[in-house]
């Protein structure tokens, strides 16, 4: 009899696994959640926007270079209020006099003093990413501590650092939404912690293992986890919906199985659409969108794996809790909501039509911006505050970092003379026309007698050092033709003869050993920021806005005036030019994020619903709603940085459009058997709890990031979600009924399903069936049945197996080994056009198999048994 028995599904086979071994998933899980929770701190965050630039843009490539070739070193602006000139003019000579400052730029121009208010631009001697420039910054802001001070830097990581307290405080928020929500729309007290505890594991993995990824940008770092918990909260409330409805029929254990077995495919084919359009933004140019893509698969797949896996074990043990627990529903009926639909069908499809067309072209007029100058926030950190009252008082500066080949200071002191001419310029910093000694330039080429009288050495020495560097540099036509026409850039003499003191070839006097060294050490720090081995930087301070076209514009001119001084083009780096590059990006990520992001999308509709229809209605209510969205910044003449469109659009597209695939599927499902009008008021109120559930909880999600974040670009996806899904959920409640319910004709006509060929099994006997059949069993029935029949069967096997069982003995061992005597088997009955009487139903109970054989007339179960069908259909 062991070898004839039949074989449960592979998904009924893999449920009871987990069911049964869950306290081995317990234990993994544990083990994974303390290790990722220590792990957690070993991710690396990249601040930079810039720094995810393609390759080949030209800000990518400049700051690639001054990387390679320069020291940038530790800079501060720092703004003392409420003091005069003279108490000003004193803190610069405090600050100036400390041996970690190497420069301190401060007068008594507008540009630095202005309305009681002084502005020291500081240098320190340790590069910008050195710790010690940092706590030098601290020990000056901590020497000033008794006036009003202002502090705006790059180094450091204090915006990421205010960014993760922001995001704490979001993650509470959120987690209190989460939780009421849960609690409104639960039907047991029970099943919250089961929820919370699937989720919360979840996302301490997810966060625990971006170590994996080596360097994640500080947008997906911040919000990851809040998005991970919108987006993938569904797929646990889905299980726990489908365990609730199994276990009315069921015991724990079994309801538990059963509904993992249907729960698996079901929320693995729902997260496919989320899926596909994160895997929009891994086509995008721009570095930040598919860092974050790949941080949010990995999270949607723990989210899946911790649902599937360690879920189960927490219904079997909050199971009976669940029981004692029930409370009533508070979600009402909307019931009105479809009747509304009803009336409307012919009305709302072609207003729709007319509101998308106006929101298409509004849309494209969205004012977008690539840098945070022109953008505000609901909340400011201190940083931002501090940058704020400085810029107030003494303006914005906008400079950019100009490369050039290394090819003479005389033909860099003519382009940055020509630069200059130009009145979008307002100054040049570089070594052709920075100020060294009396009045001469660092580049300024100098005489021996010029330089004994400079430094105050004896001239035959200063003719001696001539003579030495006109040697070391090869050039023997100058010693050919006398020193003292021989002229040498200061800066290299300088160096030059410092080098041969401390190699102990000249010698000098107290005095002026230590005027050549003060003036040795000032000069390495301005040749390390702006000399390199192949390049030459220097500094445009700019009369012109961030970003702009006339920005843009000057940016191509630049270039077209280093054509005429250089071979080789220049490479620039700065802010402009930054947001010159990222629109150029926009352009083309824009286009293939909304393609790949439909295509994705449209691929897994094409074979959910076998229909052409379906899924071209779907996606354009979606995308109905992101014109929608992203046209309200427009109409408030609000700018919107272009990062938020590419990563909500591609969000908004994968995850709304499940809430569209409730309503839809439903539908289609409960038109074949009632009216239209009362199966567009039953979807209504089945699809309702779901679409409130989910849509709630990623639309607060966020607001609560788009309200208690500083940061623009992550303030701004926040907004982004929560606006556009508030506009998802009510096109779905209020449009996509009424485009069903027109749009059905077309749907059925595009439809490409396969007919399953008829084959008619009939056996008698003692008899197993085991799929999803359709025939006559003592009456009509449709449905899925799992168990063994003793009587005629002639049915129709749409899927799985029927076969003749010997009868050899009298024990049948159950379905499920935990149900000794009785096993149900319920064969939920559909009405059927062919069918004599279409108003048969069946349950078919098989009971006590391993006892006597005179319960054959039992196979189709007693009146009590089809009035319970009845009842459970």
């Amino acid at each position: 009899m062991d070898e004839n028995k039949e074989k449960t599904s592979f998904m009924v086979k893999a449920a009871t696994f987990i069911v049964d071994r869950r306290n081995l998933f317990f234990l993994i899980f544990a083990i994974a959640a303390i290790f990722c929770a220590i792990s957690s701190g070993w991710v690396s965050v990249e601040d930079s926007l810039p720094a995810y630039l393609p390759e080949t843009t030209e800000t990518k490539r400049g700051l690639d270079l001054m990387e390679e070739e320069f020291i940038t070193y530790g800079t501060a602006k720092l703004m003392a209020t409420n003091i005069d000139y003279e108490t000003a003019n004193a803190i610069a000579a405090r600050i100036r006099s400390r041996p970690d400052v190497s420069m301190l730029v401060f007068d008594d121009s507008d540009s630095h003093y202005n309305n009681f208010s002084a502005l020291y631009d500081i240098t320190f001697r340790y590069a910008s990413d050195d710790e010690k420039a940092l706590v030098s910054l601290a020990e000056v802001e901590d020497m000033l501590s008794d006036y009003d001070i202002f502090v705006s830097t790059d180094m450091g990581n204090q915006t990421a650092d205010i960014i993760k307290q922001e995001m704490n405080v979001v993650s509470v928020i959120v987690a209190i939404i989460v939780v009421s929500v849960l609690i409104i729309t639960s039907q047991t007290w029970a099943e919250i912690p089961v929820l919370l505890l699937t989720f919360g594991a979840s996302a301490i993995i997810a966060s625990g293992t971006n170590f994996l990824l080596g360097t994640i940008s500080f947008v997906s770092d911040s919000v990851t986890v809040v998005l991970q918990l919108a987006l993938s909260i569904d797929y646990a409330v889905i299980f726990c919906n489908r365990y609730k409805e199994e276990h009315e029929k069921l015991p724990v254990r079994e309801a538990d199985i059963i509904a993992l077995s249907k729960a698996i495919p079901e929320i693995s084919a729902s997260s496919l659409t989320t899926v596909g359009g994160l895997i929009a933004m891994m086509f995008m140019q721009y570095g930040i969108g598919p860092d974050m893509a790949v941080c949010l698969i990995k999270a949607i797949a723990f989210s899946l794996l911790s649902v599937f896996t360690f879920m189960p074990g927490l219904l079997m043990l909050f199971g009976p809790w669940m029981d004692k627990t029930k409370h009533r529903n508070f979600i009402p009926k909307i019931s009105f909501v479809g009747k509304y639909a009803y009336f409307t069908r012919f009305i709302v499809p072609p207003a729709f039509v007319a509101l998308i067309i106006g929101a298409f072209v509004i849309s494209n007029k969205c004012p977008y911006v690539y840098g945070y100058s022109t953008l505000t926030t609901p909340v400011k950190n201190d940083i931002q505050i501090a940058q704020e009252m400085i810029e107030e008082t003494f303006g914005k500066e906008n400079f950019a970092a100009i490369m050039v080949p290394k090819v003479g200071y005389d033909v860099e002191a003519r382009f940055m003379k020509e630069l200059e001419s130009n009145p979008e310029v307002d100054r040049i910093v570089g070594l052709a026309n920075t100020e060294a000694l009396d009045g001469y330039l660092l580049t300024d080429k100098i005489t021996a007698r010029q330089f004994s009288e400079l430094m105050d050495v004896d001239y035959e020495l200063a003719e001696l050092l001539y003579t030495a560097y006109a040697i070391n540099d090869e050039n023997y036509a100058k010693l050919i033709n006398g020193s003292s026409s021989y002229a040498i850039p200061l800066i290299d003499i300088i160096m030059f003869l410092h080098d041969e003191v401390e190699e102990g070839y000249v010698t000098l006097e107290a005095d002026a050993k230590s005027e050549l060294d003060d003036a040795y050490e000032e000069m390495t720090i301005a040749k390390n920021m702006l000399q390199g081995e192949n390049y030459s930087r220097m500094l445009v301070y700019l009369n012109l806005p961030e970003e702009g076209e006339e920005t843009f514009a000057f940016i191509d001119k630049i270039h077209e005036i280093a054509k005429r001084f250089y071979s080789d083009d220049i490479v620039m780096a700065g802010e402009s030019n930054s947001q010159y590059d990222l629109q150029k990006t926009f352009a083309r990520d824009n286009k293939v994020v909304n393609w790949v992001s439909i295509f994705a999308v449209l691929v897994v509709l094409l074979f959910t619903f076998m229909s052409v229809g379906m899924p071209i209605l779907l996606i354009l209510v979606i995308q109905g709603a992101i014109w929608m969205n992203f046209a309200y910044p427009t109409i408030e003449h609000q700018n919107i940085f272009f990062m938020c469109y590419l990563i909500v659009s591609s969000i908004q597209m994968g995850a709304n459009i499940d809430y569209a695939i409730v309503i839809s599927g439903r539908f289609m499902e409960l038109k074949e058997k009632m009216s239209k009008r009362d199966a567009i008021i039953e979807t209504m109120n089945f699809a309702f709890p779901t679409i409130v559930t989910s849509g709630t909880m990623l639309a607060l999600a966020g607001l609560a990031i788009g309200m208690f974040t500083s940061d623009p670009t992550i303030c701004g996806i926040g907004q982004c979600i929560a606006r556009g899904t508030f506009i998802s959920i009510i096109l779905v409640m209020f449009v996509l009924p009424q485009i069903l319910l027109l749009g059905e004709r077309i749907i059925d006509a595009s439809s490409f399903k396969v007919s399953v060929p008829i084959r008619i099994n009939t056996e008698t006997g003692l008899i197993r069936l085991d799929g999803v059949v359709q025939g006559n069993l003592n009456g009509h029935f449709v449905g899925e049945m799992h168990g063994i029949l003793r009587g005629n069967a002639s049915v129709l096997l749409a899927t799985g197996t029927m076969k003749k069982e010997e009868e050899e003995g009298s024990e049948e061992e159950p379905l499920l080994e935990e149900k000794d005597n009785v096993v149900d088997v319920a064969a939920t009955v559909e009405k059927d056009e062919e069918a004599e009487d279409p108003g048969d139903t069946a349950e078919v109970k098989i009971e006590d198999m391993g006892a006597e054989e005179d319960n054959d007339d039992n196979a189709s179960g007693s009146p009590e048994d089809k009035e319970a069908g009845q009842e459970n259909e």
